[in-house]
């Protein structure tokens, strides 16, 4: 008993980031005014106990904290992965040269002051992760000054130490980073004038505008498609739209490509808000009604709502299935991660997606049988996909990449290689009908077991010299991180206001993306009472976090060289 409490054992070091952890997460629960740091409290309550003489087992304290990183960065790749291509439209690629310009004048920033006051490099990039709240960047950090030291001949101490200094860099700079942010949010909140109605309702009219699916009712009226097959009047639209229902004399159908349109006609149709006038114009003329009218009239159709949880289904396309001619049903619309899409032919079905059917009842079973629709299928995690991915990601972090001028080659690391992986697995994965469903509380589970794995082991590596290393001359590391915080935010701020245009809810989604602070995401939402900022947080995350991890490995062996 005596060695579970005072020794150095596995039990004894379980024990320990266990009561470390459950200490931070509930220290996270408090708020100053709405805000909080959340899980960085595990850092904090791991270095004081640390500086007080608290030790785990070294090899389990660096398995606790690579593991931690690469659970929780391939946790945020297969969240952001399957919208992340799709970021780069709809101004994304403005959003996301924003968050690379944010990148690099942090940079820029971390070379003057090492220049100007002589501060190390190495040190400076602990700094700048604290300063920017960037918890993978200070992983792929510390893995390669430990590379680097251990491949020229060093001692694992001297690594160790190495590596120890810029986690207390990071600590110290950290808190500003978080709370500086928001200061500056709220400032911009005051500058720009921001009327948040006015910024919310401008957002609501783009989205209408977009891709999301939208019902009308329209009536043949158009001379020039009467007499001819649906599919031959709607072949132009390149798929745009799907006509669910059809009203003729009083009787409710589903029409197929060769039903022959006749004056008179009442189509139900699902398009996108910027085919509207573009359809009203084809079949001749919206007219005002319900979904309840069809529902009231003579009809033998029902609708209903289905899920897809058939791993056979997972990667294929809609005009696949043939589902309207094999079982005389039609998928309207499909709903992916809260949206709700236009169920085009050429659109790839994923475990987990909901499918709204409208047909006759014996089709319904058909298709339920098809696509699943069995809920408790999803209460089972995916693992093989997520361990063959972590293994993937893993080969490809350690594949040396050379740059010219750069003595030692640059590998991505246990955190940019499995962020890499993880997005492609979330993005393509079910085009190859690889199955990564994972239901909300199970993805969010594995992500914060991984960071606080992480931080406590960071703290508890830290702490033995985190005092001394305030003392001497670390409190400068406060006003370097300022620095590294207020210049490259306030900066791309006034850019994206003044010279890009930018939606104030989406200034605070570019700014908690590409500080990948997930803590001024969730004040940004709570205080301005939308989940708008959590798109464009998600539009440039990723990027953000693969510039962040490699410059600061490049800065390292920079700092080496």
């Amino acid at each position: 008993m005596k060695d579970l409490f005072i020794g150095t054992g596995i039990a004894h070091s379980i024990l320990i980031f266990a009561a470390v952890i459950s200490l931070g997460l509930y220290l996270g629960r408090l708020k100053v005014k709405g805000v909080t740091i959340g899980s960085t409290w595990i850092l904090f309550v791991a270095i004081i106990m640390s500086h007080f003489g608290v030790r785990v087992d070294p090899t389990v304290m660096n398995f606790m904290k690579d593991f931690g990183l690469i659970l929780f960065i391939f946790s945020i790749g297969l969240q952001v992965g399957p919208g992340f291509f799709h970021s780069f439209k709809h101004g994304g690629l403005t959003m996301n040269l924003l968050a690379v310009m944010m990148v690099f004048l942090a940079v820029a920033v971390t070379v003057c002051i090492h220049f100007i006051t002589g501060e190390s490099l190495s040190t400076m990039v602990g700094v700048m992760s604290g300063a920017v709240t960037n918890t993978p960047g200070l992983g792929a950090a510390q893995q390669t000054i430990s590379d680097v030291m251990l491949a020229a001949g060093k001692a694992p101490g001297e690594a160790a130490a190495a590596s120890s200094g810029l986690a207390s860099a990071y600590a110290v700079a950290y808190p500003l980073g978080v709370l500086l942010v928001i200061a500056l949010l709220i400032a911009f909140k005051s500058l720009f004038k921001i009327d948040l109605d006015k910024e919310r309702n401008l957002l609501d009219d783009e989205e209408d505008s977009e891709g999301h699916a939208r019902r009308m009712h329209c009536e043949i009226a158009n001379p020039a498609v009467v007499g001819q097959q649906l599919g031959t009047v709607i072949k132009d639209m390149g798929n745009r739209i799907v006509v669910s229902r059809m009203l003729r004399n009083g009787t409710v159908m589903i029409p197929g490509s060769e039903t022959v349109l006749e004056l008179g006609d009442k189509l139900l149709v699902v398009t996108t808000q910027d085919n509207v006038d573009t359809t009203r114009i084809l079949f001749g003329k919206e007219v005002p009604m319900h979904l309840g009218d069809w529902q009231e009239m003579k009809s033998k159709l029902v609708s209903r709502k289905m899920v897809v949880t058939n791993p056979a289904v997972n990667g294929k396309k809609l005009k696949d299935l043939d589902i309207r001619h094999l079982y005389g049903v039609n998928i309207t619309r499909v709903i992916r991660n809260g949206l709700e899409l236009v169920a085009r032919p050429n659109l790839y079905l994923q475990v987990g997606d909901g499918i709204k059917v409208v047909g006759p009842e014996e089709g319904m079973d058909e298709i339920s049988k098809v696509i699943g629709n069995k809920l408790t299928n999803l209460d089972k995690p995916n693992l093989v996909p997520i361990f063959i991915g972590i293994a993937l990601g893993i080969l490809l972090g350690f594949l040396p990449i050379r740059f010219p001028g750069i003595p030692q080659p640059v590998k991505l690391g246990l955190a940019g290689g499995p962020l890499i992986v993880a997005i492609l697995l979330g993005c393509f994965g079910p085009r190859y009908k690889i199955t990564i469903y994972t239901t909300r509380s199970a993805h969010m589970m594995l992500r914060e077991i991984g960071i606080s794995f992480f931080m406590a082991a960071v703290g508890l590596g830290a702490g033995q010299n985190f005092v001394s290393s305030i003392l001497g001359g670390g409190y400068w590391w406060i006003l370097y991180g300022a620095l590294i915080t207020f210049i490259p935010v306030l900066t791309v701020g006034l850019v994206a206001r003044y010279a890009c245009h930018l939606n104030f809810y989406q200034i605070c989604g570019l700014v908690s993306g590409s500080t990948t602070d997930p803590a001024v995401l969730a004040f940004s939402q709570e205080a301005y009472g939308t989940d708008y900022p959590s798109v464009n947080y998600a539009t440039v995350y990723p990027l953000s976090m693969f510039l962040r991890v490699l410059v600061a490995q490049l800065l390292i062996l920079f700092a080496l060289a």
